[in-house]
């Protein structure tokens, strides 16, 4: 197997706004597990024994999701000058290796679309390699893309006008190839006539060069799920991936040490449950769920769909909850509906209708509101640094950074982005993005006149 892996962990996010900002996107919960530790210890499973993490922006919080993970290291990059460029200096302190495995730290895909491409690289003689997606509803202008034919890759091109796949940002490297990272021009792919591609060694632009000069380039299109946490929809969407595929994966139901399923509860469908965890009366779960321990899921609380849940959770009150990931010690309560994403400790204490991601320490006032459809029925337009853009799904969704809060009967319309550290004061009704640490109110105007029995002709 191959023994080596680089993970990339250095950049700095900036379109997955509201929550690259402060922190280090590959470390975002899916399912409550950082992606990059996802990944990690999706290597570890597929036989590598050495992962160098190349870290930069938010490099503690990289280090403080993986630094429990056996064969884990790390190496700086100062200078964020592109993925070619940190990859050859992770290889600076690999003395002896056959093949290196590279692969983007905020990478979402299971298991065994690695050990796949893995295995599938190893029966080739190529000295390069690459995993490639079909790229379905998604624009080919947001990807590097590539063609493919015979399981060799034919061209790479950023952001072009028309393609089939796109670059997952999974690739294998052996020694013969490190010639072309070091020949790297410098700019990030080949593009259209008029396209723009920023000025950075992208590995893209490594392989293309490979190819132009002759050299046969593996290429493996993917079969399981793959999502790059790159915007904010893709968070949603690679935590409604992952938790739908755990709980198909559960083949029976496991009940911790300590852990109870009342009488009263009406459960339709396959459990895990951590030590400690309480399904209480009136609850009724159609669905599959992983819940962590010392969680209760009480009095009428209702839920619909997959889930995973984490430790220490309040979810009760007759409650109503779609599928969703939920962070540790959350408390979703009387009459609140949700769906989508929790990190930890979110608070809906009550009378709430929310759907979307929302970060860590976030309180959400009574009767707050989030709209999921427009009068209209168009599309959401959302801007990402500054470029237009409309999400092939989750666009309606809210999306929330951490340490935020909101005032009772907030109303948010679709779409909205709230940066973090903000308050969404009382009454607002809100059509537009949020920069993080603001405090936004409602300013209302009174209209007061004489009243009384004489206007009734009194």
């Amino acid at each position: 197997m191959i023994q080596h892996a680089i993970v990339l962990a250095a950049g700095e996010g900036r379109r997955i706004w509201p929550y690259g900002e402060f922190r280090q996107k590959c470390t975002l919960p899916v399912a409550n597990v950082p992606a990059v530790r996802r990944l990690c210890q999706s290597l570890k499973r597929c036989g590598v024994e050495e992962i160098v993490l190349v870290v930069g922006h938010g490099a503690q919080q990289v280090r403080g999701a993986t630094a429990d993970i056996e064969g884990v290291r790390y190496v700086t990059q100062r200078v964020p000058d592109g993925t070619a460029s940190a990859t050859l200096l992770a290889l600076e302190t690999l003395p002896e290796w056959d093949t290196v495995l590279v692969l983007y730290g905020d990478i979402v895909t299971p298991t065994e679309n690695l050990r796949q491409f893995i295995e599938a690289f190893q029966g080739s003689n190529c000295e390069a390699g690459l995993l490639v997606a079909p790229l379905g509803e998604e624009s080919s202008h947001d990807w590097i893309c590539a063609s493919i034919g015979e399981g060799l890759l034919r061209e790479v091109k950023g952001h072009p006008r028309g393609g089939s796949h796109r670059l997952c940002g999974v690739f294998a490297f052996r020694p013969a190839a490190v010639r072309y990272l070091l020949r790297n021009p410098g700019f990030a792919a080949p593009v259209d006539v008029g396209g723009m591609p920023p000025p950075e060694a992208d590995l893209a632009a490594s392989l293309q060069l490979m190819v132009e000069e002759g050299r046969e380039v593996f290429a493996a299109e993917s079969t399981e799920f793959f999502v790059d946490l790159d915007k904010p929809w893709h968070l949603l969407e690679a935590n409604h991936r992952v938790v739908d595929y755990l709980c198909a994966h559960l083949e029976r139901d496991v009940i911790g040490e300590g852990a109870e399923i009342s009488d009263g509860a009406e459960i339709e469908g396959r459990v895990h449950l951590g030590r400690n965890t309480r399904i209480g009366r009136r609850v009724v779960l159609r669905g599959r769920a992983i819940v962590g321990a010392n969680t209760e899921i009480t009095n009428g609380a209702i839920l619909k769909g997959n889930f995973v849940i984490g430790d220490r959770c309040s979810i009760r009150n007759y409650c109503e909850v779609g599928s969703s990931a939920i962070g540790d010690r959350c408390i979703i309560g009387h009459g609140a509906e949700f769906s989508g994403v929790l990190f930890k400790k979110v608070y809906l204490y009550h009378y709430c209708e929310l759907w979307g991601v929302f970060g860590e320490a976030t309180d959400i006032g009574a009767a707050t509101v989030c709209g999921t459809l427009r009068f209209d029925d168009g599309e959401t337009v959302h801007r990402i640094e500054g470029r237009p853009e409309v999400p092939p799904a989750y666009g309606n969704a809210t999306y929330f950074g951490d340490f935020c809060r909101t005032g009772v009967n907030a109303i948010l319309m679709p779409g909205v982005k709230v940066g973090s550290y903000c308050c969404i004061g009382p009454g607002v009704v809100l059509y537009e993005d949020v920069p993080s640490k603001t405090l936004l109110l409602a300013k209302q105007e009174l209209i007061r006149k004489p009243w009384g029995p004489e206007r009734y002709g009194w």
